[in-house]
């Protein structure tokens, strides 16, 4: 009996064939597609259902397949090798899991170091998104500099969610009414952060 994943490797063949619109895709004319369907992801999860969070990891996995298709039609690579990436990377960087190693300390530093020397990355910034939003990116800025122990002397302070977000909403708020655009001052307050990253760096390496 076929397998659904085999199953959806099929139908995607057959779009790729068979249908002018799918054929005709590329990776970039399906970037706003994954970006949205990834979006409604996280609609789901917030605010949805089973069913609505089943479908939209559906529309999700399609983009994967889609991708990885588009690459097979070139001969570059396919699903497996995927999949196969994937698998080998997780087993990799979990040897307490796959192996006899000891359960890290801190498992999520364990993994950024595994991460770190695999890439061969010297800044903490080396392999962070370019197209996130300012927020996100600013969150991973922050991981990365604390996992590097890159010394920033950055606030520690506990907040829970709730009082976060109203502080956020707040700031922007003010924003708003003072005439600043909160998403372009929060770049700019990024880029310096950044500045600041690279600047502690080139010092520890001095």
């Amino acid at each position: 009996m076929t397998s659904e994943l085999e199953r959806l490797r099929q139908v995607m063949a057959e779009l790729r064939l068979r249908c002018p619109w799918d054929a005709k895709q590329t990776h970039r004319s399906l970037l706003n597609h994954l970006v949205e369907e990834a979006a409604e992801v996280v609609d789901a999860v917030e605010t949805g259902t089973d069913d609505d969070l089943r479908e939209e990891l559906g529309d999700l996995l399609l983009q994967v397949y889609f991708h990885a298709r588009i690459a097979e039609d070139d001969g570059r690579f396919d699903v497996e090798d995927v999949a196969r990436g994937i698998s080998d990377k997780l087993v990799r960087r979990h040897p307490h899991v796959f192996a006899d190693d000891a359960v890290p300390t801190d498992i999520w530093q364990s993994w950024e170091e595994r991460k770190r020397v695999e890439k061969g990355r010297t800044s903490a910034l080396d392999g962070i998104a370019e197209s996130l939003n300012v927020v996100p990116r600013l969150q991973k800025v922050i991981s990365r500099s604390r996992s590097h122990r890159v010394p920033l002397d950055l606030p520690e302070e506990s907040i829970d969610e709730v009082s976060f977000g109203s502080a956020l909403v707040a700031l922007v708020a003010r924003a708003q009414a003072s005439g600043v655009d909160a998403d372009a001052a929060a770049r700019l307050a990024l880029r310096g952060l950044e500045a600041r990253v690279r600047a502690e760096e080139s010092a520890g390496a001095e």
